[in-house]
């Protein structure tokens, strides 16, 4: 009788385990179906895009946690943002913003005009370390007549200030968490920040206060944080991370084609790839030395050896895609014997000792190699020293302190940094200052590609930097993963409009 109880309990939990089973499944699949796994090759050093320019910030943040005015979608197109609409002044100096009513920062604090006056000030300020602050400091006047309306008078009119608005450095924060967005983000968008991991991840989840949060999808995403090439490969392989939006290693891309169950996207972006050159920086500092560095590089090799041929060359800091853009590629064609007989002009004819710092990407350590190799052809002894992101952007971009570097500039139409002399590059030119005033000044489209034309033309004479090829974007991501972008006129990651199917 014993027995015959203890099978009959047995027979029931059996039963109720088995029936169990395909709801417990269900709901695991279904959990799993508003998860994401998103891995990138560089951790970045702070959540705040208007405090520090590094384009790893806006991969997380851009679109998920904070939000600009306007918004760029994948063509590159100005859309609205947390401005509903605007209105251009005939003299096209004034823009009145139109705000969304009802938006709330994800501490539960209101979104108004006070918040757009106090973010654009901010960035204007002397101390403001906002990678764009030029954007601020060129705004005459911020008006607020109302908490929807905010008035922005400029100094002289912008042909970009609406496309400007929609960048990282432009996201609009409130003076109440300003202080503590580096580490504690609280923005207007549909995502908020759960942890950071240093080293490992950054976790973001649904912010049940977004206006929006009945479309979002994706309820939990989590950017992992993996530098290494062949790791990119074997995580995606093994299924511990569902998309790579920027796949380091180019060369795996025919293995995932063939295989089911990945998508490949392969688009553009705005990633002027470069050998950046410390124009202060001893014999650096003589053009014909510089223009001698740029007859030594062969792009072809470098995009062959190190790109696995998936890059277009450039011959100035400009998209190719973009209707502005010269091909410049054939100022400096490879010749030896032009580089040689320009360093005996610089009076270095036995060249010369450089330091070449490598940030932790692989197109630039495949490169460094190469480009060092090419160098050594004419003299110029390149020793690579591999330095990790954060060291990279102290000594480097802050600093200064390098020969030469290589890196992607991902920001779009950032050919106006070269305008500034105490950027990193040191590159001092009042006559390419004045044009960049007559391109940001254009009446027409047609004016101001003829301005970025002459932009461009100027700065491959002056050989500022050797510019090696724009960076592709390859992508991979597992096949039911839909709502991605081909293309990157920005580097971010819009996880609200991804869902899977």
């Amino acid at each position: 009788m014993k027995m015959t109880r203890a099978l009959i309990i047995f027979a029931v939990a059996l039963v109720a385990a088995l029936g169990a089973a395909p709801d417990a499944r269900a709901q695991t699949q279904a959990s799993a179906r508003r998860a994401l796994v998103i891995g990138m090759t560089l951790e970045p050093p702070v959540l705040d895009p208007t405090i520090n320019p590094a384009a790893a910030i806006a991969e997380i943040t851009q679109l998920n946690i904070y939000e600009g005015l306007t918004r760029i979608d994948e063509q590159g197109r100005v859309l609205p943002g947390l401005a509903e609409r605007w209105d251009v002044s005939a003299d096209a100096r004034t823009y009145t913003f139109h705000l969304r009513r009802g938006v709330k920062f994800s501490d539960g604090t209101d979104f108004d005009s006070a918040d757009v006056k106090f973010t654009f000030e901010r960035n204007a300020r002397e101390d403001s370390t906002n990678g764009r602050k030029g954007y601020f400091t060129q705004m005459e006047r911020i008006a607020t007549p109302d908490a929807g309306t905010v008035v922005v008078t400029l100094k002289e009119p912008s042909a970009l200030f609406l496309f400007n608005m929609a960048e990282n450095a432009s996201v609009i924060v409130a003076p109440e968490s300003a202080p503590t967005n580096r580490s504690k983000p609280i923005g207007t968008g549909p995502y908020v920040l759960e942890r950071w991991l240093p080293g490992d991840s950054v976790v973001l989840v649904k912010n049940p206060a977004y206006r929006s949060a009945a479309g979002v999808s994706i309820e939990r995403v989590t950017f992992k944080f993996i530098g290494d090439a062949a790791a990119q490969v074997a995580a995606l392989l093994a299924g511990d991370v569902d998309f790579f939006a920027n796949l380091q290693a180019v060369e795996a891309v025919a293995q995932f084609r063939r295989d089911a169950r990945f998508q490949v996207l392969l688009g553009n972006t705005e990633g002027e790839t470069i050998l950046a050159i410390n124009n202060k920086r001893g014999p650096l500092a003589d053009v014909r030395v510089r223009r001698a560095l740029s007859h030594a590089v062969d792009r072809r090799e470098i995009i062959t050896g190190a790109m696995a041929g998936m890059a277009q060359p450039i011959g100035s800091h400009f998209a190719p895609h973009h209707p502005a853009y010269v091909d410049l590629t054939g100022t400096y064609a490879p010749d030896l014997d032009k580089a040689r007989a320009l360093l005996r002009e610089a009076g270095v004819p036995n060249g010369f000792e450089v330091t070449l710092t490598l940030p932790p990407v692989d197109y630039a350590r495949r490169s460094g190699q190469i480009i060092a190799a090419q160098l050594a052809r004419i003299g110029v002894r390149a020793r690579i020293e591999e330095v990790e992101w954060a060291r990279w952007l102290d000594g480097v971009l802050d600093k200064k302190n390098y020969d030469l570097t290589i890196v992607s500039h991902v920001e779009p139409m950032d050919i106006v940094i070269y305008g500034n002399p105490n950027y990193y590059f040191q590159y001092d030119s009042p006559a390419l200052r004045a044009i960049l005033a007559r391109a940001n000044g254009a009446a027409d489209v047609a004016e101001q590609n003829r301005a970025w034309g002459d932009a461009q033309r100027l700065i491959a004479t002056d050989a500022v930097n050797v510019f090696l090829f724009e960076l592709p974007k390859v992508a991979v991501a597992r096949a039911g993963l839909k709502g991605l972008w081909t293309n990157a006129p920005m580097f971010v990651n819009d996880v609200a409009a991804m869902r899977w199917e």
